[in-house]
């Protein structure tokens, strides 16, 4: 079965740093593409980040670009998502999710939630001010 699990999050003052984990199981790395998602309160989930685990291409949200960095580890099955500079706005859930990149061979953007059949179950970032 995939599992992808989250980790890194918690409680960060504004302007610090963190760096958000997900490993993921079950299949195999490179053949799939992994994005972080964030929900927060009230508001819909939105794609932040994507990362192809073949090529490693990146997508950002427009609004990130510049303060978070997405990255892998094939040899840990691991995708990294570091965001800098944290603040108020980017309190929420975030949620790392894989597709197979066969799938994403039409695709130019790739943060949309339709898009990923597998979730983790997500890590709350708080960032006080």
């Amino acid at each position: 079965d995939v599992q992808l699990v989250e980790s890194g999050g918690g409680l960060v003052q504004a302007g610090k740093s963190l760096r958000l984990s997900c490993t993921a199981s079950g299949f195999i790395f490179d053949t799939y593409a992994i994005a972080w998602f964030r929900q927060a309160p009230g508001k819909n989930r939105e794609g932040v980040a994507y990362i192809n685990n073949y090529d490693g291409r990146t997508q950002y949200l427009d609004s990130v670009k510049g303060r978070f960095t997405i990255s892998k580890d094939n040899a840990k099955n691991t995708v990294y998502l570091q965001i800098q500079g944290l603040e108020a706005e980017d309190t929420a859930v975030y949620y790392c999710a894989a597709a197979q990149l066969i799938h994403l061979s039409l695709v130019t953007q790739y943060l949309y939630t339709h898009l990923y059949g597998h979730w983790g179950q997500g890590t709350q970032v708080t960032v006080s001010s």
